[in-house]
């Protein structure tokens, strides 16, 4: 199964390669007035494609945080639950009416 998922990979960056050999020509991106740049097109698509990834996992990032901090407050609620259970409080000792009423 491992050679397989090897043989899989080494396809995938072959293709890429093939990808990048023909597509080395140069675009021109024009961004602000009168400003433009040169570069290759496979070099923008990747630089597109990773501040897509950044900007996905900065968005991402604090539903990650939160869901920790939740779990590790569910951890901590469930050791405390856990701990009661097994070690049960001791029983309130029987009540003894000293004035008789």
């Amino acid at each position: 199964m491992q050679v397989l998922v090897w043989l899989f990979r080494f396809a995938i960056v072959l293709v890429l390669v093939w990808f990048a050999v023909k597509n080395a020509q140069p675009v021109t991106l024009h961004g602000l007035p009168d400003q433009t740049w040169q570069a290759p097109l496979v070099f923008v698509l990747l630089v597109v494609f990773i501040a897509g990834v950044v900007i996905g996992l900065l968005a991402w990032l604090p539903t990650v945080v939160r869901q920790r901090r939740e779990m590790a407050r569910l951890r901590k609620a469930n050791d405390v639950l856990s701990l009661g259970a097994a070690n049960p409080p001791p029983a309130d000792p029987p009540r003894v009416d000293v004035h008789g009423i």
